[in-house]
């Protein structure tokens, strides 16, 4: 059976998982496994997504899961991320109860629900009933996303999400390649959502891989093509998970190349500096 939700379209045997550790074949099907299973769960101000133009000083209701189909060596959350269900203790949460904690947790300032701290997408059946409830609760559904997503799936998925936050993780196809993406698929999710919900993107710069001003030029340049109002952050790179080895982004070096992509994009955000 072929997964058909992102690029590597996983050919599964029955009982066989696929790359990113959360969909799973049974009976002739691809179901997920994370369906309902949560890792992290926790009120936000939206500006940690990063968001910076979409609803400034609320807070989300922000959830994750497990799995991911990249394999970026700096990962952050590789505790989730590059976990599957064995590995990790999860706790049940319905889409249901999803949607009423969010609606209960109105009053402390929450605005709806945040998919985020996993990739959200490899759980895609559990974020479309999730932000369907949360819209007929009168909330907002928030997506934090590598993007790496095929067409139809994703064109079905952006009319329940207000707003998202695509990692744009640089601009060529040989640094993608080496992170076990698609450069491409992620360009297409990004001018998909454009033209249907707010979208910002971010950029970590990891030192010596995708920090080259010719590559934040040509990042930047295309991306105002799709709408130069499209907030950019560019986020410091501080050693995690398989790149111990590697020193911080420097703080300067993050302030110019901000500078370069401000000559083609109105909104240029650092962050971690």
């Amino acid at each position: 059976m072929i997964c058909e939700l992102c690029f590597h379209h996983c050919a599964l045997s029955d009982g066989q998982t696929g790359f990113c550790r959360a969909r799973v074949c049974r009976d002739g099907k691809i179901v997920p496994l994370n369906y309902g299973k949560i890792t992290s769960i926790a009120l936000d101000p939206v500006e940690k997504k990063p968001l910076r133009r979409f609803r400034p000083g609320s807070k989300i209701l922000s959830m994750g899961s497990f799995g991911c189909n990249l394999r970026c060596p700096f990962c952050q959350n590789h505790e989730i991320s590059m976990s599957g269900e064995k590995e990790l203790e999860t706790a049940e949460l319905s889409p249901e109860a999803l949607a009423d904690k969010a609606l209960e947790l109105r009053l402390y300032g929450n605005i709806g629900v945040a998919y985020t701290y996993n990739e959200p997408l490899v759980g895609y059946e559990y974020v479309r009933d999730c932000a369907s409830l949360v819209h007929e609760r009168g909330m907002v559904n928030v997506l934090v996303t590598n993007g790496t997503i095929e067409e139809a799936p994703w064109r079905t998925l952006v009319p329940l999400i207000d707003a998202v936050n695509i990692d744009l993780k640089g601009f060529t196809p040989e640094w993608y390649q080496r992170l076990g993406g698609n450069l491409e698929a992620v360009k297409s999710s990004i001018s998909l959502a454009a033209e249907r919900c707010h979208v910002e993107v971010t950029t970590l710069l990891v030192p010596g891989e995708n920090d080259s001003a010719e590559e934040v030029t040509a990042l930047a340049q295309w991306l105002a093509s799709v709408d130069r109002d499209i907030p950019l952050h560019l986020s410091r790179f501080f050693p995690r998970y398989r790149m111990m080895d590697k020193l911080s982004t420097p703080v300067e070096r993050v302030y110019r190349l901000a500078d370069v992509a401000r000559e083609y994009l109105s909104f240029v955000y650092t962050g971690n500096c």
